[in-house]
């Protein structure tokens, strides 16, 4: 299993009236990478528009993770599969999704500090 799944950055249109049930979303997706909902953190984007509207999507999914080695590309083909599916059965939504991997010595996170409780 994947255990690593950092962000998952969801792009839909700003006129678009479908629900997008984030929470829903995360624990289908936390399922599926096998990651826990403190490392997999969905955000979503409203935009105006788009270009080239041939795949008919209601949103577009864009995916990074650490590129590891039981990261094959078989597996996470069937991995997006899953998210694509997902995306259908909890939220009516088409999904197109991408997903792009990283070398663990190219990442770096800076969480803000914790602020003190007075």
């Amino acid at each position: 299993q994947i255990s690593i799944m950092p962000l998952v950055h969801l792009f839909a249109r700003a006129t678009m009236t479908k629900a997008i049930p984030l929470p829903a979303l995360q624990k289908s997706l936390c399922a599926i990478w096998g990651t826990t909902p403190q490392t997999t953190k969905l955000m979503l984007t409203r935009v105006d528009d788009w270009t080239h509207d041939s795949f008919n999507e209601d949103i577009y999914v864009s995916i990074r993770a650490m590129g590891k080695s039981d990261r094959t590309r078989d597996t996470v083909l069937e991995g997006m599969n899953r998210v694509q599916e997902e995306f259908l059965t909890v939220a009516d939504l088409v999904a197109n999704v991408r997903l792009e991997t990283y070398q663990k010595e190219h990442y770096f996170h800076l969480p803000p500090k914790p602020t003190p409780v007075p």
